[in-house]
């Protein structure tokens, strides 16, 4: 189904599965719903389970496309090389590893190790392996690539880990390389259905292929005009593949919108025919036409967020609305930075999409994973991130080592340090730097087990010297000075609740005795931090400021969207590439958010590295069709008879509230 925006394609896909289950005679166990986000997964469960009896939906199974690569993982762990227990590497953990496997900790390593990551990825997803590139680099720094991919691939093995890129190309290697496998799941998952498919990238087109096999039991739904993420390997082509590689299948257009009203629909429709197109559709509503699309220009950036603010305080007057309702969207984090200071200052409640949590800050998760081993030594994930945070001289040989013998004994890495059978595999160097650090782990254990928490921790930091390892790996002294400030700030507050009485009836301890246990503190804070995540998606009173690439999938009654310019939309570096299709197509998906006023703001004049730039409007706003655009700032003059008008008219619309 070829969906355009706001048509309605969750709803569709979620009834499909209703009538698969009730008028088909399909089992729930045997139909498989995938998405792009955790988010958009639950919203479809929650759909599915007031369409279908709990009965027959049991068995259902509505994921991500990680998650189901996951999932095959898991249940074939020894077919593609794991034990069960694997763990997953973040991009972080990733990292680290490279960084190791480069054996450079000069600043240009690390430039490398971010470029080394990016092309390992993109390998990934495009279904290439290291052994298909051997001998094809096009630049001795790609060659030198292609070997570290081949080394991080036997290590990731060696440590039983995978990476987020493996949990979709791990299950293709293996449906493409084993038939009982492939067999095995195509008889699982019997029909399939997939949302947001323009998303997909040549690994995830490639597991569709698989599982479905020659059956062609499918349904995607998607839209060309909304691939937004082609740097994330994402291939709106694979819409059009489809009808090659899938005969049976029918296009079928949704192009009545729910969402918006027909002016705002008319202006994304101008817009996005300017792009090439395989398939035509023309989104058209039953909501009206609606408010003309404001246009306004103002003379600097400072202007512009005043102006922005201004009119969310007079609208949610006027229009008795809630902060909720209303988006700013961006398309670079760098352009909210003054227009939270605008909102702060005008006591605007906001929240701004894609914050740094706590808890994904790199000192938070070293010392997390410190505090992970001493309550639970077979944490792997954990012990891996730390072994080398600070530098133990502790190699990639014998991590690999290490790996391979717990593999062997099926056993956690920290738990066979002591074993002979290690100490005969590793040179006596190598052995006693594990061996110590083990002691080390063991002695501040033997302290937690005698209530000596908050002891033992004080004594960790002294031991590893984090403070000398935040200098070492900091931009300046400020940087390692507040990086550090967190741990403080995440010591004292583990301390507090070790103090805390285990259940309301007993008073709180003093500040020496200990009534919790390190570990369930430990858990505690963990589930904390996923349910602070949680908490951000939850609905509070609050401006929603987000980038375009975030809002994708969101709606709101009243949107504005800063920086209408060139070099911003579109961006310079993709006016640089020629990119501007994709450019376009962020620009429709910002203006279908909205449902019923938008507005698009740009400035005469905006600072950038202590410059005064002049801006030039976007070419984009000349494809907008004029009838439907309410243009403001752009004549001075005409534009200060305009703002005393619309004044005069907000006043007497204030008065009319207490009339």
């Amino acid at each position: 189904m070829l969906a355009g925006a706001g048509s309605g394609k969750t709803s569709v896909i979620t009834r499909k599965i209703a009538w698969l289950i009730q008028q088909c005679g399909y089992r729930a166990q045997h139909v498989t719903a995938v998405t792009f986000t955790n988010k958009a997964a639950r919203e479809m469960k929650e759909r599915i389970s007031s369409l279908l009896p709990r009965d027959d939906s049991r068995g259902l199974t509505v994921c991500t496309f990680h998650h189901l690569g996951l999932k095959i993982i898991q249940r074939e762990a020894h077919a593609v090389g794991r034990k069960s227990g694997f763990t997953i590497f973040d991009d972080q953990d990733s990292k680290a590893l490279l960084k190791e496997l480069l054996l450079d900790h000069s600043d240009a390593a690390a430039d490398i190790t971010d470029l080394a990551q990016q092309q390992i990825s993109h390998w990934k997803n495009q279904c290439q392996h290291p052994e298909t590139l051997i001998g094809k680099a096009e630049s001795p720094q790609e060659a030198r690539i292609v070997e570290l991919y081949r080394r991080y691939e036997q290590a990731l093995t060696s440590y039983n880990a995978v990476d987020f890129d493996d949990l979709i190309t791990l299950p293709v290697q293996l449906l493409e390389n084993n038939e009982q496998v492939r067999q095995r799941w195509q008889g699982k998952i019997r029909y399939l259905l997939v949302d947001e498919y323009q998303d997909t990238n040549t690994s995830q087109y490639r597991l569709v292929q698989l599982l479905v096999g020659d059956r062609g039991k499918l349904s995607v739904v998607g839209d060309d005009d909304q691939s937004i993420y082609s740097w994330r390997g994402a291939n709106p082509e694979n819409l059009v593949q489809l009808e090659s590689d899938f005969k049976g299948l029918k296009v079928i257009k949704l192009e009545q919108n729910y969402r918006s009203t027909n002016r705002i629909l008319r202006a994304a429709n101008a817009l996005i025919e300017h792009n090439p197109h395989i398939y035509d559709k023309q989104l058209w509503s039953e909501k009206g036409l609606g408010d003309a699309i404001e246009v306004i220009q103002v003379a600097n950036e400072e202007a512009e967020t005043e102006l922005i603010a201004n009119q969310i305080i007079e609208q949610k007057l006027l229009r008795a609305a809630r902060f909720k309702q209303f988006a700013v969207l961006v398309r670079s984090n760098h352009q909210s930075k003054l227009l939270e200071l605008k909102f702060q200052a005008k006591q605007i409640p906001y929240h701004l999409t894609g914050g740094t949590s706590f808890f994904a800050r790199s000192e938070i998760k070293d010392i997390m994973c410190y505090l992970r081993v001493l309550v639970n030594p077979d944490d792997d994930a954990a012990f891996l991130r730390i072994v080398n945070v600070p530098r133990r001289k502790i190699g990639i040989s014998t991590l690999e080592t290490l790996g391979q013998y717990a593999n062997q004994r099926n056993a956690s890495l920290f738990s066979v340090i002591n074993e002979i059978g290690l100490q005969q595999a590793l040179p006596a160097a190598s052995f006693d730097r594990l061996k110590r650090l083990s002691d080390w782990f063991s002695g501040l254990q033997r302290q937690i087990d005698n209530g000596f928490a908050r002891q033992a921790i004080d004594e960790m930091l002294d031991d590893i010297d984090y403070l000398g390892w935040l200098h070492q790996n900091s931009s300046s002294t400020v940087v390692a000075e507040r990086r550090m400030e967190n741990i403080h700030f995440l010591i004292n507050s583990i301390a507090k609740e070790l103090r805390k009485p285990v259940d309301d009836s007993q008073p709180e301890a003093d500040a020496t005795e200990e009534t919790a246990s390190l570990e369930n503190v430990i858990k505690k804070l963990l589930l904390r931090d996923l349910l602070d995540q949680q908490s951000e998606e939850q609905a509070d009173d609050k401006v929603q400021v987000m980038t375009l690439h975030a809002a994708k999938g969101l709606e709101f009654p009243h949107v504005f969207i800063m920086g209408f310019e060139e070099q911003i939309l579109p961006h310079r570096n993709s006016v640089d590439e020629a990119n501007i299709e994709e450019e376009r197509r962020l620009a429709y998906v910002g203006i279908t958010r909205a449902q019923q006023t938008l507005a698009l703001t740009c400035a005469r004049t905006r600072k950038q590295f202590g410059e005064t730039l002049q801006c030039q409007i976007s070419r984009f706003l000349e494809e907008l069709p004029s009838d439907d655009l309410h243009k403001r700032g752009f004549n001075d003059a005409d534009d200060g008879v305009a703002n005393k008008a619309k004044g005069a008219q907000t006043l007497e619309s204030l008065r009319g509230l207490f009339d």
